[in-house]
């Protein structure tokens, strides 16, 4: 079996001997050939070059993840995704450990035992995504972070820098989101949460549920709160927590299991996916590719 092992340098948990060790664990599957992104969409292309492997592996951060899924054609190619960033969203809400070696030698095991598992995308205006997008709050929170830029090795700022910036956002608005954007269906809202599964994201080991029943499996969910003051944050920061009440709460639209999901924005608004920021956008087109994509797990 040949292996396209795609590694992104200069995600904050790549290291020359943690590659070492996760090509020495996908060894025992088959033969790996390594590929380095050098810049941003490189992976895509690096994808595409890799288009006579039996199996595709990214050992990267979501960034990198995020570009292989819009990069590869061939979507009935086995694909895996190990952490290799900050928070790696991807490959833990898979179910993969947190610890890339872990994860490459349970990838390399689905490797050998054919074991894998089909799951739907997201594309929004085009582009795929894999666990999550947003348009306003979550992308301008993106934004802010991206501002930031990069440490002089290349990586991306810590969690600390993460939450300083979400908390100049909140401030910025004074605690307060009115409506700006309309979701055809479901009403006016101050922003709108895309998930396809369950945890949107994490603070550092602790998930965060904003749309507790989506499933990768499934369609996609949007979660959208009608308009937000200082109390009404701190509740859905405990919906968040705790992965209870915003689906009945009478405040937020919620639709669960959608092919599509149409947005309209008053003005234009941020739009995030996966992490990444897609710019500002007057309206979006989220639809679901069900059973797109197989992944090792």
């Amino acid at each position: 079996m040949d292996i396209a092992l795609i590694v992104n340098p200069f995600a904050s948990a790549v290291t020359e001997e943690r590659v070492r060790a996760v090509e020495a664990e996908l060894r025992t599957a088959g033969d790996v050939e390594i590929l380095l992104t050098e810049r941003p969409l490189h992976a895509s292309e690096l994808v595409a070059q890799a288009s006579g492997a039996d199996a595709l592996v990214v050992y990267s951060g979501d960034g990198g993840f995020n570009e292989a899924l819009n990069g590869v054609e061939r979507l009935v190619l086995p694909l895996g995704f190990l952490p290799g960033g900050r928070t790696s969203v991807l490959p833990r809400a898979l179910g993969l450990p947190r610890d890339p070696v872990a994860a490459a030698r349970q990838v390399a095991e689905a490797l050998r035992r054919e074991r894998t598992r089909t799951i739907t995308l997201g594309r929004v205006n085009g582009r795929r995504f894999g666990f999550s997008a947003g348009v306003g709050l979550d992308g301008e929170l993106v934004r802010r972070v991206d501002a930031l830029g990069r440490r002089q090795d290349g990586r991306r700022p810590g969690d600390l820098a993460y939450l300083l910036a979400a908390a100049a956002l909140v401030g910025g608005h004074r605690g307060r989101f009115e409506p700006v954007l309309e979701i055809v269906g479901l009403g006016r809202a101050a922003f709108a949460l895309i998930a396809n599964c369950d945890p949107y994201t994490f603070a550092g080991r602790v998930p965060i549920h904003v749309a507790p029943d989506a499933r990768f499996e499934s369609g996609l969910d949007v979660v959208a709160p009608a308009a937000v003051g200082p109390l009404g944050l701190a509740r859905l920061l405990r919906y968040a927590f705790s992965g209870r009440g915003q689906t009945d709460a009478g405040d937020v639209r919620y639709g669960h299991d959608l092919d599509r999901i149409e947005i309209v924005c008053d003005r234009p608004l941020p739009l995030q996916t996966d992490g990444e920021d897609l710019g500002d956008v007057e309206g979006a087109v989220f639809k679901a590719e069900r059973d797109a994509v197989r992944v090792l797990v």
